[in-house]
């Protein structure tokens, strides 16, 4: 629920509820009183009961008056007799109201003996001017309302009947006590209800999640938040999970590429300390003067020149390495036919495998004019990094690396097999994660930083191309990837798309 509605509720409830359990709280205590005074107790509550009782007891007084009137109008010696104004009193419906029989001036009948005689000297003498009329008293800090009704006895004797009732009984003072506690009870279970309400939809799911916040701040960022809450509240719970996962990505990623730089850095440097000591003891070599005919002169520096050249791959690496990381390869886009292009890198790359023992075969399935979109120089990279990889882990005397351009309608797949020692397929679906090294050992022989096919799979990728590898333990391995075709489409149907 949106707070905005929950105040407006907590609003209308403030006010509402009070009020209605107030009224319902006065009519309740009205009736209790109203039976109290017939002397009988509440069996059934309802609101016609309280409205009968209430109805009840306003015109009973008046009923009793119009009784006795038109008894007097009628046949006034009935209200000589003792026993029809007794039956009168019995009628009556509360003690509030009595029947007071004057003769001249004495008491000649009431319902309570004790009370007439307190009003006798208060009430209205014979032929008063106001016979048929309420008239208020006010005797012994009580309101009463007596009506006056005159008859002359058999005997002569000048007589009145009163009717005196209470003036406005309900407010009574025990009516205000028990009004005063009702109200004080619905003001603090209205407060106890709203305060609850707002507690457990507002305060309770603020405190979770400001403990959320702290587990956060703590780098804890497994501590989930669940609520079926709508409105601001399932809000703030649903951002929170965002960020939470958002956070505990961010800071798994930064682990991982913590701990794959420091790696790199490691791998780094073992790969750099090789040809760097080899390079030191060449030239110490040469320096003591090993190195004392010009075979052996010749033989020191070129391998000197090698290793050179080993160390400056590896910093090349590295720097494709940071660009890589840092999504700032540079490319520059040509339109190439990938017969021509490849022709080329298989006469380039022949020559230094032949050196290397290893035979290369180059099969062309394409047609002649078949062309590409893509960077000539990163392409480079990915033939050679696929095949470096391919020429280090070679593991037979007579070594076997084919080049093979398959045509796949609107793309070109480019396969490049060996006949190496192969991947396991446990290890052949991380081949392209940056760091990852089947050779866990990290033989000098083979070296390398890991990253090489990492890079591979980059730049396909930025070509729109995807990459993917197939291998058998001892028999080799298959570098997949597809290139698409530049396809020119014709003048009249470029006009028509414009």
């Amino acid at each position: 629920m949106k707070l905005n509605t929950r105040m407006k509720i907590t609003f209308a409830t403030i006010i509402v509820l009070p009020l209605l359990l107030t009224v319902i709280a006065f009519f309740m205590i009205g009736i209790s009183l109203i039976n109290a005074e017939k002397g009988r107790d509440i069996t059934d509550f309802s609101f016609e009961t309280i409205a009968e009782n209430v109805k009840e007891f306003v015109n009973s007084a008046d009923r009793i008056y119009n009784v006795l009137k038109k008894q007097a109008s009628t046949d006034s010696s009935k209200l000589e007799d003792r026993n029809y104004l007794a039956d009168i009193s019995r009628k009556m419906s509360f003690e509030s109201t009595i029947i007071i029989v004057r003769k001249g001036k004495e008491l000649y009948y009431s319902g309570n003996v004790d009370k007439a005689n307190l009003l006798m000297s208060e009430l209205p003498k014979f032929n008063s001017d106001i016979p048929y009329k309420g008239k208020e008293l006010r005797i012994n800090y009580e309101d009463l309302n007596i009506q006056q009704i005159d008859f002359i006895f058999t005997d002569g004797a000048e007589g009145s009947v009163f009717v005196v009732s209470k003036l406005h009984p309900l407010i009574s003072r025990n009516l205000l006590v028990y009004m005063f506690l009702a109200i004080v009870v619905i003001l603090v279970f209205t407060s106890l209800m709203l305060t609850g309400w707002m507690k457990r939809g507002v305060i309770r799911p603020i405190d979770e999640l400001n403990r959320a916040m702290q587990q956060i701040k703590e780098g804890n960022f497994d501590y989930v938040l669940e609520t079926d809450a709508t409105g601001e509240i399932g809000d703030l719970f649903s951002n929170y999970e965002d960020m939470r996962l958002r956070l505990k990505e961010t800071t798994e990623e930064n682990l991982l590429h913590e701990k794959q730089s420091k790696e790199l850095v490691s791998n780094i440097s073992h790969d750099l300390k090789t040809p760097i000591t080899s390079i030191k003891g060449y030239v110490e070599g040469i320096m003591d003067g090993v190195a004392d005919t010009p075979q052996k002169m010749d033989k020191y520096i070129k391998t000197i020149y090698n290793k050179a050249n080993d160390m400056d791959k590896l910093i090349n690496e590295l720097t494709l390495y940071s660009r890589f990381d840092n999504n700032r390869i540079p490319y520059d886009f040509h339109k190439i036919n990938i017969s021509n292009y490849f022709g080329d890198c298989v006469e380039e790359v022949g020559l230094d495998l032949e050196s290397k023992n290893i035979k290369l075969n180059y099969s062309n399935y394409t047609e002649a004019d078949t062309t590409v979109i893509a960077d000539p120089e990163q392409m480079k990279k990915v033939i050679n990094n696929i095949i470096g990889n391919s020429v280090k882990y070679m593991d037979k005397s007579e070594g076997v690396i084919s080049i093979r351009l398959l045509d796949e309608v609107d793309a070109v797949r480019v396969e490049i097999e060996d006949n190496g020692k192969g991947i396991a397929q446990k290890d052949l679906q991380n081949i392209f994660d940056r760091f990852f090294r089947t050779d866990a050992s990290r033989n000098s022989a083979q070296g390398g930083s890991g990253i090489g096919l990492s890079i591979v799979k980059k730049i396909i990728e930025d070509h729109g191309g995807r990459i993917w590898a197939t291998s058998k333990e001892g028999e080799g391995t298959c570098i997949h990837f597809v290139l698409r075709k530049y396809i020119e489409l014709p003048i009249d149907e470029v006009k028509g798309k414009g």
